[in-house]
């Protein structure tokens, strides 16, 4: 497959409920409980629990994944979201210990993860549909890019990365006629001109949907 149309292709992904984790630390159960406070008859419904992260950039930004990044997969999550510049294939294997992975290409990464992941996708889980993009292509701005990558899918969430800045909000569509939640998690290991280093974790029931970024002083 040539590059350009790996550019331009779409993979969707679909993730079966029955592949939730049921084992949570009690911090995580405390974190999910509070969800389930805000949705109607939410008891009855599987609480999803993502991990963000993106512009790994390893083994030149670090040399192992973040300690508090760890501690949280390690506590149980349901799916990893990379969205791009993992710059080192074995970053997979880091983050696949934890939990299944998903993730997109960026534009630091070279031929062996691009072919692997693409760059863009769609992940369906738990009646969600996810655009997960690096926001790298394009002529517009990154957040702009993540749009136009998505612009005729019925997507709610669009996941990205690129400028390594945290982004959480809700952009209004002409098509879909539908707001969608842009969500960058920034970076855990090259913060670049922000304060902390940080990733995200989404929260989703059948009625809602929370977006939380984890900011960290340090990497080590």
């Amino acid at each position: 497959m040539s590059r350009q149309r790996a550019a331009d292709e779409i993979r969707t992904i679909q993730f079966s409920e029955l592949q939730f984790s049921k084992a949570r630390s009690s911090s995580v159960q405390s974190s999910k409980e509070q969800v389930r406070s805000e949705a109607a008859e939410v008891q009855a419904e599987p609480v999803i629990q993502i991990a963000v992260v993106s512009d790994t950039h390893m083994f030149r930004m670090a040399k192992e994944l973040p300690p508090v990044l760890i501690e949280e997969l390690s506590a149980g999550v349901d799916l990893i979201l990379h969205a791009g510049d993992w710059t080192a294939p074995e970053v997979y294997d880091r983050l696949a210990a934890y939990a299944p992975v998903e993730g997109v290409a960026g534009n630091n990464d070279g031929a062996a993860i691009a072919e692997r992941w693409g760059f863009h996708r769609i992940i369906e889980i738990g009646g969600r549909r996810i655009g997960l993009t690096h926001g790298h292509l394009g002529r517009g701005g990154t957040e702009n890019n993540a749009l136009a990558a998505f612009a005729e899918e019925d997507v709610e969430i669009i996941v990205f990365g690129h400028s390594h800045i945290p982004v959480s909000k809700w952009v209004e569509r002409a098509h879909p006629a539908s707001p969608v939640q842009l969500f960058n998690p920034g970076s855990p290991t090259d913060k670049r001109r922000q304060e902390r280093y940080s990733y995200g974790i989404i929260t989703l029931t059948a009625e809602v949907m929370t977006f939380e970024h984890r900011y960290m002083d340090s990497k080590r």
